[in-house]
């Protein structure tokens, strides 16, 4: 009976505790301010909130800017700057100096080449100096015969011509040599291939071992890279954007911070019958960071101007690499919207190309309303 007692005392006072703590003169819950209760709709792109005064909003504003047209591209070597290496020489390559990719100088050894037209080349040239120095020969005792009238004129003329036939012969099997790549003081079977200018080779087609045909194929061709071309796809109805001579700028996918300028040098006058388009060659001083191959963006800037709207950077939130902002809905709700945002402006603003006017408004801190419902 005592220990019932006990019990009921106990209870009866630790509920007193209890109710003096919840009734207290301190009541720090009471002044905090609520704790933001964020509801996901069936709609993932709506959220609701019980105090949706605590997003504040803000609303876009007006920015004047020019037309600008925003295209993709590659690219390219300058063609009037890609140079083929030649040979008129065949055989079999027996030595490579040079690979795809390396940058060369002018004269430098790209390759070497066993050839049979050049042990032909030099069979012929010594039998044309061998003939050439029989001719003189003649000539000579035809003029000292002629002095002494032991021959006609005929014969020295005959003798006159057949020196100038056996010089040409000569001058012409010598040249051949020079043009095959070999020095006709310098007897070998071994064709030299040489870079015609300095450059970068951008094609490879021999390999160690493999054989040549004149005029056949390329062994390299060296494009001289200072300048390149950005070749870009613009749709037909864009077409009224560019113009020869209108400045470009261009932005490499690997260097995306970094602005390059770039001049229209030809608009295609065939378009793409699949996806109407045509091609646009941007001419562009390479300052080294351009390979052949790379993709870029161009961007041209019209005449006209136009109207956009402008928010604080704040209010755009980068999810899923789109931009996004929370538009203001009945009910206490937001409603994400995507955007396609422009140029960061001065004071913090975000220029939005479109997915919103001016004047229409949007929560001010959109990062906080998202962090919100992540946590529900």
């Amino acid at each position: 009976m005592k220990v019932a007692t006990c019990a009921a005392v106990a209870l009866a006072t630790l509920a007193g505790i209890t109710s003096g703590g919840c009734g207290g003169n301190g009541k720090p819950e009471a002044e905090a301010p609520p704790s933001a209760q964020v509801e996901h709709e069936e709609d993932g792109a709506v959220v609701q909130v019980d105090h949706p005064e605590q997003f504040p909003t803000t609303a876009a504003v007006e920015h004047d800017a020019v037309s600008k047209l925003i295209v993709t591209g590659v690219v390219n070597p300058d063609v009037a700057r890609t140079v083929p290496v030649v040979t008129l020489a065949s055989g079999r390559v027996v030595e490579v100096r040079a690979r795809l990719g390396d940058s060369v100088k002018k004269g430098q050894l790209l390759l070497r080449v066993r050839s049979d037209d050049v042990s032909s080349g030099y069979s012929d040239y010594r039998k044309a100096v061998a003939d050439e120095l029989l001719a003189h020969q003649q000539l000579d005792r035809a003029k000292d015969l002629f002095s002494h009238g032991a021959i006609a004129q005929s014969e020295l003329e005959a003798a006159v011509d057949t020196e100038a036939d056996a010089k040409t012969v000569l001058d012409t099997t010598t040249e051949h040599l020079r043009l095959l790549g070999n020095d006709p003081d310098h007897e070998t079977n071994m064709v030299d291939i040489v870079a015609p200018v300095s450059g970068v080779i951008t094609d490879q087609e021999v390999t160690q071992g493999s054989s040549i045909q004149s005029f056949a194929a390329n062994p390299f061709t060296v494009s001289d890279l200072s300048y390149v071309w950005v070749v870009c796809d613009v749709f037909e109805n864009d077409l009224p954007e560019v113009r020869l001579g209108q400045t470009a700028e261009i932005r490499l996918n690997a260097y995306p911070d970094r602005v390059i300028k770039g001049t229209i040098s030809n608009i295609g006058a065939v378009l793409d019958p699949s996806i109407r388009t045509a091609k646009v060659r941007i001419e562009v001083e390479n300052p080294g960071l351009m390979r052949v191959g790379m993709f870029a963006t161009a961007t041209f800037y019209g005449l006209k101007k136009e109207v956009h709207a402008a928010v604080p950077a704040d209010a755009v939130l980068h999810l899923h690499d789109r931009n996004w902002v929370f538009v203001p809905d009945a009910n206490n709700r937001f409603r994400r919207a995507e955007i396609v945002a422009g140029d960061m402006l001065p004071d913090s603003m975000q220029e939005v190309l479109s997915g919103l006017t001016p004047g229409q408004r949007v929560v001010a801190h959109a990062l906080t309303l998202q962090n919100a419902a992540d946590n529900e």
